[in-house]
């Protein structure tokens, strides 16, 4: 299943592609060096790369906790990535009239979970006419995501992805459900599965995230034997001192192998 997204490279290698990157923009050095590294594996490995990062968290547990280093700022550093590598960017966007300024900026626009149903949020987000990535509601089903999907087709805009992050499980926890990648991908529209977001433990008595980042590799695996078009995974040199998720990032420098075992099971099952 094919999206069109300028300076998406790597098309033809017949990977699974990646959205990585870290959770939230911190600053440029931070943002430059995380995207070196991922367009050096991406390039050596022939998986198709768009780099994520938030330029703003607007959904934080508690008031004092990083939302961002100012909105301008964090869009113009995404852009200078993608100018200086050459790879498409994703960023999320939390509100309908963010959408026309983030697609200055971005080449994909993505709809955090607990905003996919807002309407007027996917409208806005389609008129733009970049790609959308929708992720799944931690409360809904897969089947339901099709109502997503049309919002999008239905005001003129067929670049859409969905993307699944787990189900809440009781108050703190989540639980993935392979079968609805299978099952969102009957809406005829690339699927990915965000690996890291799914392995949170939301709503610590702290006001902090949680996570479990011990089972990334089980979970990129299993979407890949399943089926996923792409896997999301956020990644940072030091997840310890990352300012937003760092209890549920990948350490940058286990990316690598990580992708090189899955690759081998895309071989296997292609």
């Amino acid at each position: 299943m094919l999206i069109t997204i300028p300076k998406l490279q790597h098309t033809a290698s017949g990977n699974f592609f990646l959205m990585a990157g870290p959770c939230a923009i911190e600053g440029e050095d931070m943002a430059m060096g995380i995207a070196e590294e991922l367009v050096r594996i991406s390039d050596r490995l022939q998986i198709p790369l768009i780099f994520k990062g938030s330029y703003r968290k607007a959904n934080r547990s508690r008031k004092d906790s990083f939302t961002g280093i100012g909105d301008e700022k964090a869009l113009k550093i995404l852009a200078k990535v993608s100018e200086t590598f050459g790879v498409p960017t994703v960023t999320d966007i939390h509100e309908a009239h963010e959408a026309a300024m983030a697609a200055e900026y971005v080449d994909v626009l993505q709809i955090p979970a607990f905003l996919c149903r807002q309407t007027d949020l996917l409208i806005a987000a389609a008129q733009t006419g970049k790609v959308v990535n929708i992720k799944k509601g931690q409360f809904l089903s897969g089947e339901s995501m099709k109502f997503a999907v049309e919002k999008i087709k239905e005001s003129g805009n067929d670049n859409v992805i969905l993307t699944d992050r787990g189900n809440s499980f009781g108050y703190s926890d989540l639980v993935v459900d392979f079968r609805n990648i299978t099952i969102m991908r009957e809406n005829q529209v690339p699927v990915v599965m965000d690996v890291t977001h799914s392995l949170q433990q939301p709503n610590q008595s702290s006001g902090v995230t949680g996570g479990r980042p011990a089972l990334i590799e089980t979970i990129a695996k299993a979407a890949i034997a399943v089926g996923a078009d792409g896997l999301f995974i956020e990644t940072h040199p030091d997840p310890k001192s990352a300012r937003s998720d760092g209890a549920n990032m990948l350490p940058l420098a286990q990316l690598e192998g990580l992708m090189r075992r899955l690759i081998r099971i895309r071989e296997a099952i292609a």
